[in-house]
């Protein structure tokens, strides 16, 4: 696997921390908006009117679903049980599938140009490679693979002992891309998973499906801070997260957005508004 270092080659990143401020006025802070800020923020890296940019987020009581999903049988009634317990629920424009946000877990969203020179993989690489460097002081057994039983499970799964405790997922735009990472810092991870692993039950019903969806096992996730034996605050991961970019790079900027970036986020909330009637409906 490749380290950073091997992949970016940037000295210049612009620093984003959307956990303390609102983002637009006009704009409620949801999962929703935050994806279409990272695609516009794509967008802006790949016509080079940014700088590559770390952006961080953090959402109350959401889970968001990948598209996929969206198809399962009993989707209504595994979308009440989840606005039923009290959680938001979006429909993603990027891959994998459903994920439990809440105050206990970091976004972290990594937007890199150039990436028609990038593997899919390598992209997913730095971002292993910045997690690696920012937890560096804490463990050297953070590793990569797909857990299996985890919900979102993926190749490039992170975790500790064989236990995950962040997934990944990747969006490519023009020559842009946004590599996003939830990071499980504190809080229940066991009742997330079950949470997941009940959306599924009540979502299939037993029922055979072309896609394979996963089979939860809540046994198999933790939090760094369960997997680390120590209390991580989300404060203390956004301070890891500033000094690795810093240590990483020349210079951190930190500029409002454009107006052509506004524009072009507009239109990518629109679009996941669009995207999200569906679920809307089911809710309502």
């Amino acid at each position: 696997m490749l380290n950073w270092k091997e992949i970016i080659h940037h000295t210049t990143f612009r620093y984003i921390d959307h956990t303390k401020e609102k983002y637009f006025h006009h704009v409620a802070n949801t999962a929703m908006s935050s994806f279409a800020i990272d695609d516009a923020l794509a967008t802006s890296v790949s016509d080079g009117e940014s700088p590559p940019t770390v952006r961080l987020w953090i959402h109350p009581k959401t889970i968001v679903l990948g598209i996929p999903d969206a198809r399962l049988p009993y989707i209504e009634d595994g979308v009440k049980l989840l606005s039923d317990a009290g959680y938001q629920v979006v429909v993603r424009n990027s891959g994998g599938l459903a994920v439990a946000l809440d105050e206990g877990v970091l976004n972290l969203s990594l937007v890199l140009p150039g990436v028609k020179d990038l593997s899919i993989h390598a992209c997913y690489e730095a971002m292993v490679s910045l997690i690696q460097f920012m937890l560096r002081d804490l463990t050297e057994d953070i590793k990569a693979y797909e857990i299996v039983e985890s919900y979102c499970p993926g190749d490039y799964d992170l975790s500790i002992e064989g236990k995950k405790f962040a997934g990944i997922s990747q969006r490519r735009i023009k020559d842009g891309a946004a590599i996003q990472i939830y990071l499980d810092v504190e809080g229940n991870s066991f009742e997330r998973a079950s949470l997941i692993q009940a959306f599924y039950n009540t979502s299939m019903k037993g029922e055979k499906t072309k896609f394979t969806y996963p089979t939860v096992n809540p046994e198999v996730m933790g939090s760094l801070s369960e997997l680390l034996a120590r209390s991580i605050s989300i404060d203390e991961m956004k301070e890891r997260a500033h000094s690795a970019i810093k240590e990483l790079s020349d210079q951190i900027i930190d500029t409002a957005f454009s107006e052509k970036e506004l524009t072009v986020f507009q239109k990518r909330y629109e679009q996941m508004e669009k995207r999200n009637e569906q679920i809307g409906q089911i809710i309502k």
